[in-house]
């Protein structure tokens, strides 16, 4: 946790997330992953951060998904990853795949 780069209510934010993940059997290597992610996408979107992907920057907030997708569990990646990782593989057809056309050939 890079505690220099961040503020005090970013370290109490990350401290959170990661206390939740691990409460809910998360491994801790993955929960500290998560968290910082959440939180250097909140501190991107904010205008907090040097450098911001157009991703972290075009998403919707993780507060705002979180609360719109937390009945239906953990979704998998978006769409969007989805695009990028079939690009750089080289995948046709991708424009006219939906997600799970996408993730379907992912796996192959």
């Amino acid at each position: 946790m890079p505690t220099k780069a961040w503020s005090a209510k970013r370290e109490r934010q990350y401290t959170h997330i990661k206390t939740s993940l691990l409460e809910r059997g998360k491994p801790e290597s993955l929960a500290e992953e998560i968290a910082a992610r959440v939180v250097n996408k909140e501190r991107a979107q904010h205008g907090e951060s040097v450098e911001a992907s157009a991703s972290s920057l075009n998403d919707m907030s993780a507060s705002r998904r979180g609360g719109l997708r937390s009945h239906k569990g953990a979704g998998g990646r978006t769409v969007q990853q989805l695009r990028n990782e079939a690009r750089q593989r080289g995948i046709k057809g991708r424009p006219k795949m939906n997600k799970a056309a996408m993730e379907a050939a992912l796996q192959r």
